[in-house]
């Protein structure tokens, strides 16, 4: 079984995206290396944006062997991130 990913959509011109940076951080010092965290500018990379639904960013997209688990739109803080992976680790 392949550890969580978390792919953060976002980018460089939105402001509460540049919000989601020290949330993530956080997260990873939380996580460790037990949850791969992946960005994703919006801009370079369109086709994979659009291949997740993307519309709105920041969107943060957790998936675990290839499903999506779940995704949050806008700012989401790291105890609701951290919630729905903690249980994908264990």
């Amino acid at each position: 079984m392949s550890k969580p990913i978390l792919i953060d959509f976002f980018a460089e011109w939105c402001g509460p995206c540049k919000r989601m940076g020290p949330i993530l951080e956080e997260l990873r010092k939380r996580m460790g290396d037990s949850v791969e965290i992946r960005q994703l500018n919006v801009d370079d990379h369109m086709a994979e944006a659009q291949s997740y639904h993307i519309s709105v960013v920041p969107t943060i997209v957790i998936e675990k062997d290839g499903v999506i688990i779940q995704k949050f739109q806008g700012v989401t803080e790291a105890d609701t991130l951290e919630s729905v992976l903690k249980p994908l680790v264990e």
